[in-house]
């Protein structure tokens, strides 16, 4: 969790009472964050001359992005001991009606495509204000931004430059600026190379660096303002004197870089001469239909169900006092009209971290006070832990395999996209096998869609033991599946392999008759499968399988409740699937889906 460190006079000024240590380390458990030091009593540093004044270290949630700056700590902490609610955020247009508008370029949709902006006009730093407003910009980086790969902040002195602006891609070779706190300008090669050695900015350059355009921002006279996400410009850097601040935010995230931009102007809007007003700018991106005016300050609207509150925290609060107490977090909440039995929950743009009704469940729980909540939970219904079903039909397949002589094996539910599909000779239709988005090797690419991998690649490694091997695995493989909720499904599979001099062709038969004969289905003629409706049982069937050596793989019939079902296939696998997984002796491989016993 980020330590955010606050001046502790500050705070308590802000707070408007004198804690001890030991009641402000209270008030932050009642809050949900974590006193981590006080450094009053502690050696600090001297700084100019100066001794540091005491600190208090918080541990904030990650996903608490409003509280990772002093004004976000000290404005939450207000709200929930009831001093103040939650400010009112407010677009102000300046007095012309003429906003400053940013035009974004199509070529950014190779390198950063998205883009947010906005102003805070008429703005007091003093030395702290400056520092925390640097501070968060770091803090929102590191964390939600991912190290400024998913996000990049700038901020530019308004006074300095001149709208209207534009966001741009272009070769760094025909980019050319002085970067911040540099006098001599420099290429966007140049600076590449020249911040290399950087302590800060050298982890950042790989970011862009093999593209081959850079983002770029100018003004109406082709002034630079930054190239995200390394550095700004010094023309246009911000000041203690600073009066007009313009935030650019570039992004390769929709979502987070609204995030941002609403985190920034919520936590330093306050230090307007007009306090929480901020001035929206508008967007102008076409080619990506992203052209808006930012920020949006429109609150969230959701709905959370009161008894789903009331029975997770043991409460029986009434509608009106759980609205009472989310307004101790920042919410805005009445009963619904519509909807009996909600509430209408209104979330702020402080409060990005709010996704689901167990979010706010979760903050009645700490406005009513974790120590006040019932020490017990209601028993409304007994029950008695049991097995799922599935899993105790894999037991039994898992112990008669066993039994018969075969070993099971364990392998990783990830595998290769090939390994899957390419070397078992089958064919990726695109809508079968669930990729990872980001994967970070090339073993790890899909979920898989069969077990027959993970138990080749176990015999592939375990090649010097002495043959015969006879290995299985019950396990689960998953399915894309758009009818479901989260487009996906798993099924509990039963797979075996042997290798050896020989086939092992008659093993594998024999071992897929034991199993069908404990889950107690007999076998079957093919025509008396399908000739008679009442019969229950399984029969196989040739089947041309390119996974296996033709003329000597069959598919695996199961009649059960009046349907038919094809749940399996077994066969000798092709001398090229044996190839691919360096495989030098024959081998028969067995797979069937058990859900359909169920």
């Amino acid at each position: 969790m980020p330590t955010i460190a606050v001046n502790k006079a500050d705070l308590f000024k802000a707070l408007e009472k004198e804690y001890t240590t030991e009641e402000f380390d209270e008030l932050c458990f009642d809050f949900g964050i974590e006193l981590d030091e006080d450094t009053t009593n502690s050696q600090r540093p001297v700084v100019n001359g100066a001794q540091e004044p005491p600190q208090l270290k918080i541990e904030i949630p990650a996903n608490r992005y409003d509280m990772l700056c002093f004004e976000g700590i000290a404005m939450n902490l207000r709200v929930f001991l009831r001093k103040n609610t939650l400010p009112n955020f407010k677009l102000v247009p300046p007095s012309d009606g003429e906003l400053q508008t940013t035009y974004v370029s199509e070529d950014t949709a190779r390198i950063r495509p998205y883009f947010s902006c906005s102003i805070l006009r008429n703005i007091k730093f003093t030395k702290s204000r400056y520092e925390s407003f640097i501070a968060l910009q770091d803090k929102l980086h590191q964390n939600l931004a991912r190290q400024r790969t998913l996000v990049a902040i700038g901020t530019h002195d308004l006074d300095t430059i001149k709208g209207p602006f534009s966001y741009e891609a272009l070769p760094p070779e025909q980019i050319k600026f002085a970067p911040l706190n540099q006098t001599g300008e420099m290429t966007g090669k140049e600076m590449m190379e020249f911040y290399e050695a950087h302590r800060q900015l050298s982890k950042y350059l790989h970011i862009i660096r093999g593209s081959p355009v850079y983002p770029i921002i100018y003004d109406s006279n082709r002034t630079v303002l930054s190239m995200p996400p390394i550095i700004n410009s010094n023309h246009s850097k911000i000041t203690l004197e600073t009066k007009n601040v313009y935030i650019d935010i570039t992004a390769t995230d929709k979502t987070k870089v609204e995030i941002v931009n609403h985190m920034l102007v919520a936590m330093f809007s306050m230090y307007c001469e007009e306090p929480f007003t901020i001035e929206p700018a508008k967007i102008v991106s076409p080619h990506n239909n992203c052209s808006r005016e930012t920020p949006d300050l429109t609150p969230r609207p959701t709905q959370a169900s009161i008894n789903y509150i009331n029975e997770v925290c043991g409460l029986s609060l009434s509608p009106d006092e759980l609205c009472k107490l989310l307004e101790r977090m920042c919410y805005q909440a009445t009963p619904s009209t519509s909807s009996p039995g909600m509430l209408d929950v209104q979330v702020p743009i402080t409060r990005a971290d709010v996704l689901h009704q167990a979010d706010i469940m979760e903050d009645v729980a700490i406005a009513y006070g974790f120590n006040k909540l019932p020490r017990h939970f209601p028993n409304k219904s007994a029950s008695v832990a049991a097995a799922l079903p599935i899993n105790k039909l894999a037991d039994i397949v898992r112990h008669e395999a066993a039994i018969a002589g075969w070993a099971e094996v364990m392998p990783l539910i990830l595998c290769s996209h090939d390994e899957n599909f390419a070397w078992l000779q089958r064919r990726d239709d695109g809508a079968t096998a669930v990729r990872l988005q980001n994967p970070k090797t090339a073993e790890y690419q899909i979920v898989r869609t069969s077990l027959l991998p993970g138990l080749l690649k176990t015999v592939r490694e375990n090649r010097h033991h002495g043959v015969p091997m006879k290995v299985f695995e019950v396990g689960d493989v998953c399915f894309k599946d758009e009818t479901q909720e989260r487009k996906a499904r798993n099924e509990r599979h039963f797979a075996a392999a042997w290798y050896g001099k020989t086939s092992g062709f008659e093993a594998v038969h024999g071992l897929l008759d034991r199993v069908m004969l404990m889950l107690k289905s007999a076998f079957l003629t093919r025509e008396e499968g399908l000739a008679n409706d009442k019969v229950e049982g399984y029969w196989i069937e040739e089947v041309d399988d390119p996974t296996f050596f033709p003329g000597h793989a069959a598919s695996v019939n199961l009649k059960l409740g009046g349907k038919q079902h094809v749940i399996g296939v077994f066969g000798m696998l092709h001398p090229t699937v044996l190839k691919n997984f360096d495989l030098p002796y024959p081998a028969s491989t067995l797979e069937i889906n058990l859900e359909v016993f169920l």
